[in-house]
């Protein structure tokens, strides 16, 4: 199934198989700031120090590629103040985080129709994209309106168009093909997905991709997810055999 999985370089964690690319919906956040009896952008501030934390840990340890669900299509039926905020928070954490994540020489990419987002976001994440895009260390892929089911519709009408033109033919389409004209064809298939918050759903994140990825839920809030806890989902996917649906 490919080239072996690199081992961890961390000593506690030497003999553990890291995986190669790691996704996360990043749940909790508002459920956070709740339980300290602070409004919801708090916990939502606090959800983007967690993922500048998990980013460096990712990285430091030889994490090829993580995905995180930072704001899904759905997430637009939110209260416009929320969305207006998250909106913001998303531009001044690019602005604010950029130039240590270019130092640490991480690859930024967006996930989603990120071009549908009100100005200057669009900009700002073409700009941070432009600017990382000879990074080779950690390839970070934040999910912004992005749902899955939207992304295999828009991969099926590129598909169709190339069937038109006459440029492939309808017995050309097979799974190889459907996740080459996905939104993350330059990704491979996550080994692993985390949700935090302890949910048990997918909530419409990589589904194609998903196809025999290794789930963990946790009950820990996103703004708590730490390396500790990172290393927990870690061990836990150690622990499993993966049988790819045999």
């Amino acid at each position: 199934m490919g080239n072996p999985l690199p081992k961890l370089e961390n000593t506690e964690l030497s003999e553990k198989i890291l995986p190669n690319h790691i996704a996360i919906i990043m749940d909790g956040n508002r459920r956070w700031a709740q339980s300290k009896n602070l409004p919801s952008m708090f916990g939502h501030r606090e959800g983007v120090q967690a993922l500048k934390k998990i980013t460096r840990y990712a990285s430091d340890i030889g994490i090829k590629y993580l995905t995180v669900y930072a704001f899904s299509t759905e997430n637009w039926n939110r209260k416009k103040d929320e969305v207006d905020f998250l909106m913001f928070l998303i531009q001044e954490a690019i602005q604010n985080e950029f130039e240590e994540m270019h130092q640490n020489n991480v690859k930024l990419s967006v996930l989603g129709f990120y071009e549908d987002l009100p100005a200057p976001l669009p900009k700002v994440l073409n700009d941070a994209m432009e600017r990382t895009k000879n990074n080779t260390g950690l390839k970070l892929q934040v999910a912004i309106n992005y749902g899955s089911r939207a992304e295999i519709i828009h991969a099926v009408k590129e598909i169709s168009k190339k069937v038109q033109s006459g440029e492939i033919k309808t017995e050309d389409i097979d799974s190889d093909l459907i996740s080459k004209n996905l939104l993350t064809k330059n990704f491979p298939d996550p080994e692993l997905l985390i949700r935090t918050g302890g949910e048990q759903r997918i909530s419409n994140y990589l589904l194609w991709q998903s196809a025999y990825t290794e789930f963990y839920s946790t009950e820990t809030l996103w703004p708590s997810f730490d390396s500790k806890e990172l290393d927990k989902a870690i061990d836990e996917y150690n622990r499993r055999h993966r049988r790819f649906g045999v």
